[in-house]
């Protein structure tokens, strides 16, 4: 079997809700201060930096053990699903800029079953990847290589007592990495939605300069993971029709709860890591109160860090982005963390206890995390790239009838170029041996992705991989000051919504992935190939890879 090796017994964990950061050796060592104040709010597993033979900087280690797992979800019952662990979501990993990610992968999970259709219906549920979601870390290799499948044992292998395989993932982290919240979760094509709706995700923290803010490191330091799962009848239900979405409620978790409670003390500033851990979902967050809530000091987007606090009442996350956010408290009380078309609060606050006095003081300015790129730095501003979500309604038989393509510079050419260019079965869809875009190390580009959709909730989020994206302007208006993102969200309209950004393209050569991050989407096809290349390689912008 393919990068696979045997292990010799079955490692079936369960998840267990942790009582407080104080209670994971874990954030010992990581150095951050415990969030004595949260001490009944769950937080998953950690794993931080060690020091092993040969290394000088440190190596994070961790097995990733996946199988089927009867998990409690508290609020919501017992489920069968397939985890990281045997929790929801799987451990935190720690890492600093110039360590090391070794991370060993167990498929435990049962055969694939037969896969009759294309690579645009979902297939191969067993089967999974690792992509360190946000992360400026290789696309190649045994590192965030999106192209790699973990497949699991075959039913002869599993008739000869085969051991279960094994894969492991090297990330190589650069010692400048900005310093944030990132997220991994599998990324096999055809296969995502469903693994990340029953759990498959856990956060990464990269730990650097914003964490010695003297204002930040007297915070409690606070992991808030929201899943979006779709449970029936105790399980992830299989995504056998274009209508599995809609037809499965869904079940939102921080932490792998249902509506947990967090204690905030009158005047105590805490550090929120919120992430936006969902397939479907954009989610519009407010903490609101009986009266008055509570303002969200936001500090970093998409492990980013701002040059300063900027406060918000409303929060704006699309599926996979992620904002650190400080957050202080007010008059005692019961708040809620809330968003929209979201029926049930993601979280209960209680602000509560003994005041601090003084109040803890919010930070007046950060080391930013990345500088802004400039216009004026773009390799050819006649050459602007433009990526337009679309979708064609009943171009294909059977269970999965929409076409979701990405259409623009580039696209991927169609089956039959003279014919009905909606009706095209292959005409913006996801291609593996079809490379859309070729982009150069060094060089500055302007990109603008739009959405034709005419529904305001229907959203195809676009996440390029490997690079951060300045975001300068919304629907043709300029943000000042622009925003670095790896994931802009984009709701459907009339018009639908735009965004322009810069991007440059750095450090790592390799095949990877611009998509739509509405995830079964991107199982269906809304994904385009991008090869980062050499600056003396060949400056054509598509070909066959």
């Amino acid at each position: 079997m393919s990068e696979s090796g045997g292990i010799g017994r079955r490692s079936a964990l369960k998840g267990i809700a942790v009582a407080g950061i104080a209670a994971v050796p874990g954030a010992i060592l990581a150095g951050r201060r415990p969030a004595a104040a949260a001490t009944l709010f769950p937080q998953p597993a950690v794993s931080a930096a060690r020091l092993v033979p040969g290394s000088t900087s440190g190596v994070v280690e961790q097995t990733l053990d996946v199988r089927f797992t009867d998990v409690l979800v508290p609020g919501y019952g017992r489920v069968t699903t397939r985890t990281y662990n045997g929790a929801i979501p799987g451990p935190t990993l720690r890492v600093r800029g110039g360590q090391t990610l070794r991370l060993t992968h167990v498929n435990g999970l049962p055969p694939d079953p037969p896969h009759t259709g294309d690579t645009h219906t979902p297939h191969h549920p067993n089967s999974f990847n690792l992509h360190t979601h946000g992360m400026h870390v290789s696309p190649s290799g045994n590192a965030d290589n999106v192209r790699r499948a973990f497949a699991p044992r075959t039913a002869e292998e599993v008739a000869a007592g085969a051991a279960e395989p094994q894969y492991v993932t090297t990330i190589e982290v650069p010692s400048d990495h900005p310093a944030g919240t990132y997220w991994y979760h599998p990324h096999l094509h055809g296969s995502t939605a469903e693994q990340i709706v029953g759990g498959m995700a856990g956060v990464i923290v990269v730990e650097g300069d914003v964490d010695e803010v003297p204002e930040i490191k007297a915070a409690a330091d606070i992991v808030v993971c929201i899943n979006e799962l779709k449970f029936e009848d105790g399980k992830v239900p299989a995504f056998t029709s274009g209508g599995w979405v809609n037809r499965v409620p869904s079940t939102f978790t921080v932490n792998g709860t249902v509506k947990p409670t967090l204690t905030l003390r009158p005047g105590e500033v805490q550090r929120w890591r919120l992430v936006a851990a969902t397939a479907f979902t954009a989610l519009r967050l407010q903490v609101v109160g009986e009266k008055d809530g509570l303002t969200m000091h936001q500090i970093a987007q998409d492990g980013v860090a701002f040059d300063a606090p900027r406060a918000r009442n409303v929060l704006d996350l699309a599926m996979g982005n992620r904002a650190d956010i400080l957050i202080r408290g007010g008059a005692p009380g019961s708040y809620e963390l809330r968003a929209d078309m979201v029926p049930e609060p993601l979280m209960t606050v209680v602000v509560a206890g003994e005041p601090v006095n003084p109040p803890m003081r919010l930070p007046v300015s950060l080391p930013p995390g990345r500088p802004f790129l400039d216009e004026k730095d773009i390799a050819d501003p006649g050459a602007d790239r433009e990526v337009v979500f679309h979708a064609d309604a009943r171009v294909f038989a059977g269970a999965f009838p929409n076409a979701f393509r990405m259409l623009g510079t580039n696209a991927t050419p169609a089956a039959h170029p003279d014919g009905d260019l909606t009706r095209d079965p292959a005409y913006g869809l996801f291609d593996p041996d079809y490379v859309n875009h070729t982009l150069r190390l060094g060089t500055v580009e302007r990109w603008t992705v739009r959405t034709d959709e005419t529904v305001p909730v229907h959203s195809h989020p676009f996440h390029l991989h490997t690079n951060h994206v300045l975001l300068t302007h919304r629907n043709g208006k300029r943000l000042d000051p622009p925003v670095w993102h790896d994931t802009i969200g984009l709701t459907g309209g009339a018009p639908g919504q735009s965004a322009t950004f810069l991007v440059k393209y750095e450090d790592f050569t390799g095949h990877a992935v611009a998509h739509c991050h509405q995830l079964q989407h991107e199982d269906l096809g809304m994904m385009q190939t991008v090869h980062y290349v050499e600056p003396a390689e060949s400056r054509g912008h598509s070909r066959r890879s």
